[in-house]
């Protein structure tokens, strides 16, 4: 009789399954109404692609992994996570925050060690999405983000300070104390040509949607300041020379003796690019473009998958790990970008500057990427969020200035991890609250020796966070009153962990051994196997002290005083 049943719900799982694979994997509707947006994407990509170009070469070298990895991740990574990802403004490929994590690691074990870790992280990151886990970023309370967004714009526009002066900064430097550094060693005059592309750069951005919203505000700036550069013979830092080509793919060289020590690396590098890629993609969703409009939503399972495809990926060309980058993210949408088609256009940008437009490239100064983002990082900074959140509650308030402030001051996994721990025990301290007990008057007429019998009714929520007051309110109570029976009304509980059963065998505990008889009343059918299990009903004097109605377990209670009195009535 089971087997039909069986064979019937054989091709639902399997119906469920394919649909789940399909929802990870690239469809027609990604690219529906590029007809309509082709125009922005293509805009959008061009001035990513640039804009990328020096950030991908710096990140490489700052890894230790070199110019060329930095330089591949961007291409191969930014690439597959257009086409895979589940978002679809999200620009991906090396950045600042993956750099922290990458360097001690290669100092460690070689620059090879950036690819083998990228094919290693990114087959995590696929498990991950894989296994439906990207929507956990949905927890991340609304002030959290805010406040990781906040500091990430801090963050992107302290890091064009040094490029900004001219001004080089030690590697491994805290943002804001390098921008504080860069400013105080500034070579003037030269800065004071920097900061004048810099200034063209931003008034040209601010000024150009002006005088129509659909023109490439951050393509025509960093032409004008180019120019401007070149005209007026500014000395000013440029791009530079770039690799001229990229390698082949190949699998990253390896011993199996190496696995082990980099297993660790590995599962910090996915849960860090996991973060701020859902992250980034969570923050690009509520951002604004030319025409005010928001970007949409995402699919954070399938971002999960596809920053992970990009990452092995990257990895087999002998690049280095990729998560969604804020910043590139952000100028995409700012830009005009819409589709997915944008950040494929940012990828083969990048792509064509390498084997075509290297020489002309390389003429464009620092410091006009520096305005862009500066621009940009501006844009993110919200002050009408900040002051809603500020205005809101004091626990969401503290958390998202103690986001924003740890992630200048250290960096954003630290951040999140700090963020998140601290609204968590802010709103556990709020929760607490929702559990109360106290003690209520006996219903109906009085009766002789009622004052040696106290009913208490705990309401909300029984958990660890209120678990330890009800105990001490409980225990207080009944040993300063006289009291010789308890009875604990437990059916306005919504919420029962282990921790507020066993704070319930504790109380019973306490109460028996000072001689005061515990009942219970009203346990509900979903907390009984627990109040079982943990061994609240065993601590009762006797099995039957446990009672579905109030007065069945008041007259028990009453006949408890009765009886105690009798012996001494009768002498």
């Amino acid at each position: 009789m089971n087997a039909p049943g069986v064979q019937r719900s054989g091709p639902g799982a399997l119906a469920r399954g394919l649909g789940t694979l399909r929802s990870l994997l690239p469809q027609a509707s990604d690219y529906t109404g590029v007809r309509r947006t082709w125009r922005g994407d293509l805009v959008a990509g061009l001035t990513v692609g640039i804009v990328a170009l020096p950030l991908a070469l710096a990140f490489g070298v700052s890894s230790g992994a070199g110019a060329e990895a930095g330089l591949v991740t961007a291409i191969v990574a930014g690439l597959l996570a257009a086409v895979f990802g589940g978002s679809h403004v999200q620009v991906s490929g090396p950045t600042g925050a993956m750099v922290v994590v990458l360097a001690p690691i290669v100092a460690a074990h070689g620059a090879g060690a950036a690819a083998l870790l990228s094919v290693l992280a990114g087959i995590v990151l696929v498990a991950l999405g894989a296994s439906r886990l990207g929507r956990a970023v949905a927890y991340i309370p609304w002030p959290v983000v805010e406040g990781f967004t906040l500091g990430i714009g801090v963050i992107i526009f302290l890091q064009q300070v040094p490029l900004a002066v001219s001004a080089p900064v030690a590697p491994g430097q805290n943002t804001a104390v390098a921008a504080v550094a860069a400013v105080a060693s500034a070579p003037w005059p030269r800065a004071a040509a920097s900061l004048g592309v810099v200034a063209l750069v931003v008034a040209t951005t601010l000024l150009v949607p002006r005088i129509h919203r659909s023109l490439p505000a951050s393509l025509l700036a960093i032409l004008a300041a180019s120019l401007g550069a070149g005209l007026l013979g500014l000395e000013v830092e440029r791009i530079g020379a770039l690799p001229a080509s990229l390698p082949a793919p190949a699998l990253p060289g390896f011993g199996i003796s190496d696995l082990p020590s980099l297993a660790g690396p590995a599962l910090a590098v996915a849960a860090l690019a996991a973060i701020e890629s859902l992250l980034s993609a969570r923050v690009a969703s509520g951002l604004a473009g030319p025409d005010g409009r928001t970007t949409g939503p995402y699919n954070p399972d399938r971002e999960l998958v596809g920053q992970g495809l990009a990452s092995v990926a990257a990895g087999l060309f002998g690049g280095m790990p990729a998560t969604g980058a804020i910043a590139r993210t952000a100028v995409n949408v700012r830009s005009g970008g819409r589709s997915r088609t944008a950040s494929i256009v940012h990828a083969l940008v990048l792509l064509g500057i390498v084997y075509l437009a290297a020489p002309l490239v390389a003429q464009i100064p620092l410091a006009a990427l520096a305005g862009v983002l500066m621009v940009t990082a501006g844009r993110m900074v919200s002050v009408g969020t900040a002051r809603r959140i500020l205005g809101s509650t004091r626990q969401d308030a503290v958390a998202f200035v103690l986001t924003a402030v740890i992630t200048v001051a250290f960096d954003l996994i630290v951040a999140i991890q700090i963020g998140l721990a601290a609204a968590a025990l802010l709103t556990l301290r709020q929760f607490a609250k929702l559990g109360s007990v106290r003690r209520e008057p006996i219903p109906g007429p009085a009766h002789d020796g009622d004052e040696h019998i106290a009913v208490f009714r705990l309401d909300g929520l029984m958990f660890f966070g209120a678990a330890e007051r009800v105990l001490e309110e409980v225990t207080r109570t009944s040993s300063a009153d006289g009291v010789e029976v308890a009875v604990l009304r437990l059916s306005q509980l919504r919420y029962l962990d282990a921790t507020g059963a066993q704070t319930l065998v504790e109380a019973v505990r306490r109460l028996e051994a000072r001689g005061v008889t515990v009942l219970l009343k009203g346990v509900q059918e979903q907390h009984l196997d627990l109040v079982r299990r943990v061994g609240v009903i065993a601590e009762l004097r006797h099995h039957r002290h446990l009672f579905d109605s109030l007065d069945d377990a008041v007259e028990h209670a009453r006949s408890h005083v009765r009886r105690a009195r009798l012996p001494s009535a009768t002498a």
